[in-house]
């Protein structure tokens, strides 16, 4: 019996361009000065597009869904690789050039460190962004698809932990390793070991989670999907922007750290852009553009990994936040060249390394590989 198509093709290049997205972001936010950060349209812009995370966990949540890995083993053991790869991609990016000596001083007086150069590094390694917070959640995740099987009761857990992220935003257990677990889950001492704390950031993974059943429930018909999300994410927005404007002090209190107000309304701006892009895309024909998308989303981790690893290494030759937007977009360019050349050398090692086979649905993909 021929199983029905699930894979959502709007995603496939929301995330592509959230790959290309991630390179500007971070050589803007690495290289450029603060007033090319701040002051500056293109600037300004730029650090804008870096408030889209949510879109990324959402989508990560509907994929999470309806992947073909369903267990509750497989979730567990891709979220402990994750986090493997998250401690990695820290040595790589912090380790490595302070040990080699190319690390700029004023990234390194950045934090103002007294202490042991090894508990400088530990800090370093331990710093949480993205994946560690995709890890730490597809823990959890995996049991709420296994055991809740009510679309409603699913957002429900979504929106509980977003109702509380607040109260326990903070919570901090003064003991070695149980205060780094804490912090994964409550941190709100920004920019401290976590950038994006379980709470509330896994409340967008759970939203996604919703709309991957509500997809499944509707026999996967992509165009009811996408109008559903028009709908709730209107809601979401008409709940969550009177709690942000008028109590913005404990429903936003900074984009890391987002209360309950905040969660909702940046997930309804989410829902919003994601219908527009699922009209958008709708009506594009398959290009070259297109595929590199595609080529971009199948392998997203890696390139993640590697985007992150040149531009922290790059510091050691271009400096840290010492240059305005013109020499910033060169290095964007730059960077962009880097990533997907490098991440091309590692398909190519990695097809020399698989043996071969008679048929293949689809090419392999470092992350597809490494999964598996």
């Amino acid at each position: 019996m021929k199983q029905p198509i699930t894979r959502i093709a709007a995603l496939d290049l929301i995330k592509g361009m959230s790959v290309i997205g991630m390179i500007i972001i971070h050589t803007l936010l690495i290289y450029a000065n603060v007033k090319s950060q701040s002051e500056s349209v293109i600037g300004s812009f730029i650090v804008f597009l870096g408030r889209g995370t949510s879109i990324f966990m959402i989508c990560m949540g509907l994929t999470f869904m309806t992947s073909s890995h369903q267990s509750l083993k497989s979730s567990i053991k891709r979220g402990g690789l994750l986090l493997l790869a998250a401690f990695f991609m820290n040595f790589m990016k912090f380790i490595v050039p302070a040990v080699l000596g190319f690390a700029p001083d004023n990234f390194i007086q950045k934090y103002g460190w007294h202490g042991p150069i090894e508990q400088q590094y530990m800090y370093l390694v331990m710093l949480g962004d993205i994946l560690q917070l995709a890890g730490i959640s597809l823990l959890f995740v995996g049991f709420i698809r296994k055991y809740v099987k009510n679309k409603y009761g699913i957002l429900a857990i979504g929106l509980l932990i977003a109702a509380v992220s607040r109260e326990v935003s903070g919570i901090h257990i003064d003991y070695p390793v149980l205060n780094y677990i804490s912090d994964l889950f409550f941190s709100n001492d920004y920019p401290a070991y976590i950038y994006f704390p379980v709470f509330p950031w896994i409340s967008f993974i759970i939203i996604g989670m919703f709309f991957g059943k509500w997809y499944q429930e509707l026999n996967y018909d992509s165009r009811k999907l996408f109008r559903n999300m028009l709908y709730i994410g209107l809601l979401f927005i008409a709940l969550g922007a009177p709690l942000v404007f008028l109590y913005g002090d404990y429903n936003y209190n900074g984009f890391y750290h987002m209360g309950p107000g905040g969660v909702i309304y940046f997930a309804g701006w989410t829902l919003i852009f994601l219908w527009a892009i699922f009209r958008i895309t709708s009506k594009i024909k398959e290009n070259k553009f297109t595929e590199t998308l595609k080529y971009c989303s199948r392998n997203l981790t890696s390139m993640y990994m590697i985007q992150w690893i040149l531009i922290s290494w790059g510091k050691g030759i271009f400096g840290y936040r010492q240059h305005g937007i013109g020499f910033v977009l060169m290095l964007i360019l730059l960077y962009i060249v880097l990533t997907f050349s490098v991440q091309k050398l590692l398909d190519l090692i990695l097809k020399k390394k698989k043996k071969p086979v008679i048929v293949l649905e689809q090419p392999i993909s470092v992350d597809e590989a490494v999964m598996k």
